[in-house]
């Protein structure tokens, strides 16, 4: 393989370009539901660019700022920094071009968006040394992830009502949520190691009582959002598939059986965003 088809693939491999399923459905649902209908192909498409640029960012710090971890712990042990199919100074590239696409498509939108961008910035930066001290880290990714559909809904409106920020809410909670699921992961490693996550510091059963609680919450903040917002049936459905999802997310998994995790964290969550976005897109046409 050539450099010109090596190095994207790395790159795609190092954001895990895959798992932008979980955060850019949302983002649309924000601007489909910021201005009741449709949005123009314009805001669409910077969105978008907004969102991968975003993303890109985030998942390049956080793979820099974990590289001497990732390398002692076996399951990241092969990612592209410690194994070294990618140097330190590439990623940090890839981070500083991925901040500039991000910020091209924040002056393509709403202008208060120029105003705000350094709160995502600054969040993904944050976000990773948490583990370091704290076991709420998992809620800081969860507020981080949160701010898609309202970027999304700024993006197009600006503005910032109630609705909006319980969109958020409803992702930051479904976020936090299953990456309570995912510190189940490393639990054993973050011991060893030092490390904070809300398995070290509440055990297996405590991580699935928190799981529950925010997943709940996510259903909740979603009924909110649609009793404040003109929305359908389509809408209201799109509310009950995915507490019947997350209903049977939880149900893979048990403390005493976690064969079934990557099913859930993976498989289900990604089916979540899809099928929710798919039901707002259908009653906003």
């Amino acid at each position: 393989m050539t450099a010109l088809t090596t190095y994207p693939a790395r790159f795609a491999s190092l954001v895990k370009i895959e798992h932008t399923v979980f955060a850019l459905p949302f983002a649309y649902v924000g601007a489909f539901l910021a201005v009741g209908g449709v949005p123009t192909a314009h805001d669409l498409v910077w969105i978008t660019v907004a969102m991968v640029g975003a993303r890109s960012l985030a998942m390049a710090l956080n793979r820099l700022i974990d590289a001497r971890i990732d390398a002692r712990n076996p399951r990241t042990a092969t990612r592209d920094l410690p194994t070294g199919r990618l140097r330190p100074a590439q990623v940090a590239l890839f981070s500083l071009v991925s901040l500039a696409v991000f910020l091209a498509a924040v002056w393509q939108l709403d202008p208060l968006v120029r105003w705000l961008w350094p709160i995502p910035v600054a969040g993904f930066a944050i976000y990773p040394y948490l583990k370091r001290f704290t076991w709420g880290s998992h809620l800081w990714l969860g507020a981080v992830d949160g701010l898609a559909p309202v970027g999304a809904w700024v993006a197009i409106r600006g503005d910032l009502p109630w609705q909006a920020w319980t969109l958020g809410a409803a992702v930051a909670c479904w976020v936090a949520g299953f990456d309570l699921f995912y510190s189940l992961f490393d639990a054993e490693f973050d011991r060893r190691e030092g490390l904070h996550s809300w398995t070290t510091r509440f055990g297996v059963q405590g991580t699935f009582l928190g799981a529950r609680a925010l997943h709940l919450l996510t259903v909740g903040a979603l009924v909110a959002a649609g009793l404040g917002l003109d929305v359908g049936l389509l809408y209201w459905l799109g509310v009950a598939v995915v507490a019947l999802l997350l209903a049977y997310e939880h149900s893979l998994v048990r403390p005493d059986d976690l064969r079934r995790l990557d099913a859930a964290f993976f498989t289900v969550n990604g089916v979540i965003s899809i099928a929710f976005f798919a039901f707002v897109l259908a009653d906003s046409v």
